[in-house]
């Protein structure tokens, strides 16, 4: 057993200006299952780098382990999989199918070319390679993107029944409290250690954040105080002021008696001292009770830019079936969708969730059968999958959707991005930036019915849960795919299985 040791460590990023990281002191057990939390933008995937020594840092960070990092790149995707991943590893194949058999994946997959495997799978292979050697420690960073539900269960089955421990970044609460013993939440203001799963470290951090909430009213409230009390000083001393200014015209102090120009000056100057002095001492009060004001999370409500539609039944589907050709993807499917309802739609990756949406909106590029009745002149807007199309200039890019500029920004900042990458080109910014930027878009569309196409990707716990009050409060007419079950158990009003 050994230990990740870090002390005074200290990390910031130029551009951004202030440290991610100050001062962190923290032991991790080599055995803890550990979760790593926190919204995005707080540093889960800057600290996987540090402790593989990927950046330049401040302090010490001592471990006797040989990390190895999900998801690596594969330099070149076209050869067979067994082959392309040979890179990150001497891996014999029996070792390989072996934990592809604990994840239910087809060893077939490994001679097959990378490129060619689904996301899924794609995941499930990556993961085998990390867990072959019981040498290195694996660093998991959010596995669950490309995932679909049976596909999460299998891999937090996987790594539940592992008796080595790992580091894994994720915002999937099921999947956390399945795979999981410690959780490290990266705060707004501090490293916190918990030991449990994420239910226990949301209940938690709940309690806390209650505790010190309490605690920051009664500071607000000494601070208002103070501030008062320093604002009549500050009265005072001006007062002051215009005394010593009007003693060189010797005007009389008081209705009763006449005071000398020199008297004058010196209580003047006696009363400037005492009032700054008093003043200096207020606002230093001040500014220790804000030091104590607690960092609590609070997560801003996002505006969505619904239109009710004046049809009471939105969509209507009737025996549709969907293929490839003799690839059958689905058939027979019927349903309906009413004003304000959530449909939430599920299945197994390669079910034709996606190519479900591409046949409402008319893009589907097999065969299908079966009717869709959708009203005309219905706004549509969605949010999908892949939105490498997305560039040039936030306020270029709103002007060619025919975004509510205001609101377009109003709901990107809302969901944690940074006003400093406003600037920022849209094909230049992370994954998880542009992914907001999709979201967002989505969110500024005047529209009567939304398709989200797996919304939730790159989104940290608290953006999910700023989009399920958004819709629970709003309650919008939407079609929605999605893998993460806490999320469909909260805004879904029905359900679709394929």
């Amino acid at each position: 057993m050994t230990n990740i040791s870090i002390n005074h460590l200290s990390f910031g990023y130029d551009q951004l200006g202030t440290n991610l990281f100050e001062d962190v002191q923290l032991i991790i057990d080599d055995q803890w299952k550990l979760g790593l939390v926190g919204r995005n933008g707080r540093g889960k995937t800057t600290l996987l780098k540090l402790l593989q020594n990927q950046l330049p840092f401040q302090g010490v960070i001592q471990h006797e382990m040989d990390f190895v990092y999900f998801p690596f790149e594969v330099s070149d995707p076209t050869q067979l999989t067994y082959y392309a991943i040979q890179e990150y590893g001497d891996q014999e194949a029996w070792q390989l199918e072996r934990e592809l058999n604990l994840m239910s994946c087809d060893p077939e997959v490994l001679w097959r070319p990378f490129d060619t495997l689904s996301g899924g799978e794609q995941t499930k292979v990556l993961l085998a390679c990390l867990f072959t050697d019981e040498g290195r420690f694996p660093l998991i960073d959010e596995p669950t993107n490309h995932l679909d539900l049976l596909g999460r269960q299998q891999v937090a089955k996987y790594l539940r029944k592992k008796k080595k421990g790992y580091m894994v970044v994720s915002h999937d609460r099921d999947f956390l409290d399945a795979t999981v013993d410690h959780i490290l939440a990266i705060e707004k203001s501090q490293l916190v250690l918990y030991q449990g799963n994420f239910s226990t470290y949301e209940e938690q951090k709940a309690r806390q954040d209650a505790f010190e909430e309490a605690q920051n009213i009664k500071l607000k409230k000494e601070i208002q105080r103070l501030q008062k009390t320093a604002r009549e000083k500050a009265a005072w001393s001006a007062s002051r002021e215009t005394d010593k200014l009007n003693k060189s015209k010797g005007f009389i102090d008081t209705e009763y008696r006449r005071v000398s120009p020199g008297a004058i000056g010196a209580d003047a100057a006696r009363m400037m001292k005492r009032s700054k002095a008093i003043l200096q001492r207020v606002e230093g009060q001040i500014s220790e009770k804000e030091q104590l004001l607690k960092n609590v999370e609070t997560i801003d409500g996002l505006t969505m830019c619904w239109e009710q539609s004046h049809h009471c039944r939105v969509l209507q589907v009737d025996n549709l079936s969907l293929s490839y050709g003799e690839r059958r993807l689905f058939e027979d499917v019927t349903f309906e969708l009413n004003k304000g309802e959530c449909l939430t739609i599920t299945g197994k990756n390669g079910s034709g969730k996606s190519a479900l949406i591409q046949s409402l909106l008319g893009t589907f590029t097999g065969e299908s059968s079966g009717t869709i009745f959708l009203p005309k002149g219905l706004k549509i807007s969605c949010v999908r999958q892949r939105y490498e199309d997305n560039q040039g200039m936030l306020k270029e890019f709103a002007l060619q959707e025919g975004l509510n500029y205001p609101v377009f920004l109003s709901n990107l900042h809302k969901l944690g991005m940074e006003r400093n990458v406003f600037n920022n080109r849209i094909e230049n910014m992370s994954m998880g930036q542009r992914k907001k930027v999709e979201l967002a878009k989505s969110l500024s569309q005047p529209a009567n019915l939304y398709f989200w196409d797996e919304p939730l990707n790159y989104l940290d716990v608290f953006n999910q849960q700023q989009i399920i009050r958004l819709v629970q409060q709003v309650c919008p007419t939407m079609l929605v795919i999605e893998h993460d079950q806490h999320f469909v158990k909260e805004i879904g009003s029905k359900k679709l299985s394929l």
